[in-house]
Parts: structure tokens; sequence; C-alpha cells
């Protein structure tokens, strides 16, 4: 947790953004791997954690607007539960680690919403994405599960992101906390992988570290010689000499922060000619964007710059031909590079789209493409000071998305397609840093992660 007056404000800035009425936060439950006692391991929902600080199962609770005043909701543990668990803190204890006076039974809740709900009071709520809080909330005020939906707070919504948005320099500590673990793993990946081994091993290698740091992984590992598969979480290959390997990780601050960075490196000691030149043009995409974050730019902006950077490198290695500008307002680099920049960090790694994508990253200002790859940018307003976002460019080559759209002929002016047969065994290179948008511009977070191929390469040799 962090700091119980941490937790008191957040919840104060958050009753003087809304009108009036209750802002219901429900908190997760265990959530059950193939019996009731056996559980996955416990994950908190991110905004009950923003404003709670509260890592443990089964808590609800309910913010009266107009009262000034917040109650928490939850059982205290039977001693049958204490027998398996050990002794824990009491409900009472936990609301004055969260700053909350008020502990009630969860019973106490349904009450208190049915007398709200009878009074023609607001209750807010947020966007559930887990069924077991669809089915609570549907209960608590008595709405058919199916209306939920139509019932969640746009102005709650609204208020939440603009409030968790921006990080505040108790977060950011936090982040750092998780970059530098982030950098262990990292370099510690680049040290150990060579030929013949399994790609499970570093992965492997990566969650004991970072469970004897007290951490974990802030989302499950990408680690792949298959990097054409963005998401790749098989890890049943085995390294070969000439292999590119691509490794997307991040570790969790003990108050749950996340970081996120992507490196890619040889699994021999120095990267082929063709590697290295791929790998120079992702650099410089990413490096081109970095430079470009300021306060009031959009990102989507910045997404389309490191596109024209893209688009120009691969033009400059006969893989793309004709006007860089046309070619990217059409969308013809996002056969190389499909997926948006970026995207918000914070306490989840994908902060707070679990509000909705188009909420976090999109406004009045700003509509969500239609055009493949720009479609998947997830974050495109103007940026603020306080923002902490991602920025990842890559360069793909996959063979299904080749071969649709040769056969197509498509955005034919710009591609390159009889050169195209060579490159479909390449992989992938993606490279990923995370960023604070200051009042003047940005500040890398953590400390450098080899990322030059002299640095990546230097690594690796050792």
């Amino acid at each position: 947790m962090l700091t119980t007056e941490t937790y008191v404000q957040r919840r104060n800035k958050l009753i003087e953004t809304l009108d009036s009425g209750l802002v219901l936060l429900i908190g997760h439950d265990e959530s059950p791997m193939n019996f009731i006692d056996n559980p996955y391991p416990f994950w908190q929902d991110g905004s009950f954690l923003y404003y709670l600080g509260l890592n443990e199962p089964g808590m609800a609770a309910l913010i009266d607007v107009d009262e000034n005043h917040c109650t928490l909701f939850g059982h205290e543990r039977t001693l049958d539960e204490i027998v398996w668990t050990g002794e824990l803190p009491t409900l009472a204890e936990r609301g004055a680690e969260a700053g909350i006076a008020d502990c009630q039974p969860p019973a106490e809740l349904q009450s208190r919403l049915s007398a709200a709900t009878q009074a023609g009071r607001t209750v807010h709520c947020l966007p559930p994405y887990r069924d077991s809080t669809t089915l609570k909330i549907g209960h608590l005020l008595e709405v058919p599960t199916a209306d939920v939906e139509s019932i969640v707070s746009r102005e709650l919504v609204r208020a939440v992101v603009a409030q968790r948005s921006i990080k505040s320099e108790e977060e950011i500590a936090e982040i750092e906390q998780a970059m530098a673990l982030a950098r262990e793993i990292h370099t510690m990946a680049m040290r150990l992988a060579r030929p013949g081994m399994k790609e499970q091993e570093i992965v492997g290698a990566i969650e004991g570290l970072l469970i004897s740091q007290s951490s974990a992984v802030s989302f499950p590992v990408i680690f792949s010689v298959r990097g054409e598969v963005l998401h790749n979480h098989n890890h049943e290959n085995i390294m070969q000499e000439g292999d590119l390997a691509i490794l997307d990780a991040g570790a969790m601050s003990r108050a749950r922060y996340a970081s996120d960075i992507t490196r890619t490196f040889p699994v021999g000691p120095t990267f082929t000619p063709r590697q290295r030149d791929i790998y120079q043009v992702v650099l410089a995409a990413e490096e081109a964007a970095i430079e470009a974050l300021k306060p009031g730019k959009p990102y989507e902006e910045v997404h389309l710059l490191a596109a024209r950077k893209v688009a120009e490198g691969l033009k400059g290695l006969g893989l793309m031909k004709g006007d860089v500008e046309a070619a990217v307002e059409q969308g013809a680099h996002a056969l190389f590079f499909p997926h948006g920049l970026g995207h918000m960090m914070g306490l989840d790694v994908h902060d707070m789209e679990s509000l909705g994508e188009d909420d976090v990253g999109y406004d009045d200002t700003v509509a969500r493409s239609t055009q493949f790859g720009r479609a998947y940018l997830r974050l495109a307003k103007s940026l603020e000071p306080g923002h902490v976002i991602t920025v990842e460019p890559g360069i793909y080559f996959i063979p299904q998305l080749i071969d649709s759209w040769a056969k197509e002929e498509r955005l034919a002016d710009f591609i390159v397609y009889d050169k195209l047969e060579e490159w479909k065994d390449f992989g992938g290179v993606r490279i990923e840093d995370d960023v604070l948008v200051t009042a003047d511009g940005y500040r890398l977070l953590g400390e450098p992660i080899p990322k030059s191929v002299e640095e990546v390469e230097a690594l690796r040799s050792s």
C-alpha cells in the first residue's frame, strides 16, 4: 500500500469531481482454478486498489458523494478460515489502513443500496469485466444481468480516467521500482539465452527472479524466436544460432504498479546483417517517437511519425517503395507494423482499459480509425504532464498476412511483394520503453536497458 493519506485524498478528489450520489466500488473475489479452495493467484481490480489500496478478496466500498463518507464492506475471518490462512487483519484494521472508520458486513451493503435507490439517489458504478462482478452488481442493484452495462456511470468513468491518468510523484516512484526489476530480468535474459536452450528456461528464470524479490510479472511473459506472433505465450521453441528473440516482459512494485519493456536480441553473439538492418529501423522509429513526446501532442501523431520512420527504413531496404507519406496515409506500413505505438501504464500494464479503451485513449478531439493497424492504436488523444505511456514500434514479417495482401495485390504501389518471399522466415523486432510526460517534454523511466546494437551485442558476448 501507499500511505493512508494518499487513499483518503484520492477519494476526496473523486467526491469533488462528481455532482451527487453514491459510488459503488466492487473488489474482486477469488477465482477458482478447478474448485473453490484452489484459486488462481489473486488480482485486485485496479480502480478498487487505486481508491482503497486493499489487495484482498471479498470487499466492496460505498462512497457517499453528498455526505463525504466512505464505508468498507467485508466479512470477518471465521475460525475455520483461520485454520487454513492463519491470523489475518480484521475488517476494522483493513479499513484503518485505507482511512475508513465505517466498516460493515456484506449484508449491510444490500440494505444501504436498496434505501438509496428507493430514495431516488444515483448509484454510480464502473463497467464490470468479470462475470462474477456483473452478477454481483445486478443482484445488489436489482437489475437483470443483461442490463448491467446500461447502468454504468459514464460520469464516474470519465472522472476515474481523468484522475488515474495523471501519476503523482508517489506513483512514479513505484513505477521506478518496477522498472528496476524489469532491467534485471531483461539483462539476465540477454546474458542467459544461448543456442540449444528452450524458451521456457528463460521464462522460468524471469519468473523465479521476480518471485525471489517479492514481485511477479505484470503480465504473462512474451518470449519467443517466433517474434512475428505479436503476443506469443508459447515457450516451447528450442533457440538456435541465427534466431532473433523478442522479450516483452515487466514487473510489479510492492504497491502493484507495473513496468512493460521489450527488447529484441540475437540468440547468437551478434545480429546477422539483415537482422541489424531491421533492428536499426525499429530503433530509429522508437527514438524519434520518444523525442516527439510533449504535453499537448496527440499520441496519434506520434504513432504516425513512427509509422513514417518504419516506411522510410523499409523503403531504404527495398521492401517498400513510392511516396512515404502516401504509403502511411493509406496504411501500407501496417503490413509490417500492424499494431499501435503504445498505451497508458500504471496500476495495470494497460492502465484503466477495463473502463473502456476508447474512454482511456480517445476523447472528443479524436476518433478511432477503422484502418487496419491504426485501428489497434490504444492511445490517440493529446498527452498531458503526468501521463506514463509505453512507446513500442515493431517490424514483423507475418507469412499469412504477406500471402493475403500479395494475393490481393493490396497497396502494391507501396510494397515490393516479389522481395518478401525471402523474408517470410525472419520473425520480428520490437523495442519498447516506458516514458513519463513532463511539463516540458518527457523523461525515460528506469535506468537504461541495453538497446543499441553495440550495447546488445556487448551484453550477449559477455
